[in-house]
């Protein structure tokens, strides 16, 4: 039995380092991709998944394969495909920390997944199925994302989702916006930005928490807020708190490491979305926070994760 399976994109991430005299940067390669985060930390913190996606048959789609399986997520649902190379982003720092991204996904071997080559069977063992917005930006993956969330839906399974903003990757903003709000639309749970937020509604957490509950029936939403922390609201029951002080080197993957270790306290409560409690929002949300912020205190998003042991002690 599986906790989670999610669909989406795996990639290489080259961080900026250092510059040269002329500007040019200096990047070390970390793996990617916002889903292999998210169960990534589901893994270190002690749940079951698997990754449904495509990578290239080249050095880099090799390297995430060994990652993801060294992580312990099932990998029998990730297609190594010799037509297409393996995406490439590259993740530029301001003094803050926060990135900017350009891409090399023209096409990327995570957008040409087929619905024929879903391994149908990892959701049907799967409590969630959870996948993000950059697998609807190009088909056939649009596709096969769409098809996957309606087929976990109807078997009856929890739907958990990330409308992921990466403004590059879209042809346009307003199609960017159409895909997020389907995206939101198919989920239970959700993990959202306050910058997602204000894309989306030019409107504050707390409204568009209060949207997601009310227009778009999700039973627990997540907004995770920066240095200012998160906001985690279902109908019944609310929490909010600040993030706690770390010493930021780069916040790549922290959303996705507050959203598995999220998903990983939840599960444990195994409790309906519906039921929880602000005890229950607490116990999440605390732990999601401080294992994202520990995590901004080291360079990539899938090496940077904390152990559950290291948390604890923080808390």
């Amino acid at each position: 039995m599986l906790d989670v399976v999610a669909l989406g994109e795996l990639l290489i991430d080259f961080a900026a380092k250092s510059k040269g005299p002329d500007g040019y940067p200096t990047m070390a390669a970390n793996p990617g991709g916002a889903p292999g985060n998210f169960l990534a930390a589901l893994n270190v913190y002690g749940k079951k998944t698997a990754f449904l996606g495509k990578v290239g048959a080249d050095t880099f789609g090799h390297l995430l394969l060994g990652t993801l399986q060294k992580a312990g997520i099932e990998t029998k649902g990730v297609i190594v495909d010799p037509d297409y190379f393996t995406t490439l982003a590259f993740v530029t720092f301001d003094r803050a920390g926060d990135r900017s991204f350009s891409f090399a996904r023209k096409p990327g071997a995570d957008t040409q997944l087929r619905w024929e080559e879903v391994h149908k069977d990892l959701i049907d063992e799967a409590r969630v199925f959870h996948f993000g917005t950059l697998s609807l930006t190009d088909e056939p993956a649009r596709t096969a994302t769409r098809k996957a969330a309606s087929y976990a839906k109807e078997t009856g399974k929890l739907i958990s989702c990330d409308p992921n903003l990466r403004v590059p990757l879209w042809r346009s903003k307003e199609e960017a916006r159409e895909q997020m709000l389907w995206s939101l639309q198919q989920a239970d749970l959700v993990k959202i930005s306050d910058n997602e937020v204000s894309f989306l509604w030019a409107c504050s957490p707390e409204e568009g928490a209060e949207k997601l509950l009310r227009e778009f029936d999700v039973k627990l939403a997540m907004v995770t807020l920066g240095a200012e922390g998160c906001l985690l609201r279902t109908k019944n029951a609310c929490f909010r708190a600040p993030a706690p002080k770390v010493h930021p080197v780069d916040t790549t993957g922290a959303g996705d490491i507050f959203g598995g270790s999220a998903m990983a306290r939840f599960l444990d409560l195994e409790k309906d979305p519906d039921a929880l409690t602000r005890d229950d929002l607490s116990y999440i949300g605390t732990y999601a926070l401080m294992a994202a912020s520990l995590s901004t205190e080291r360079s990539g998003g899938i090496p940077s994760i904390p152990e559950k042991e290291t948390v604890l002690s923080k808390l």
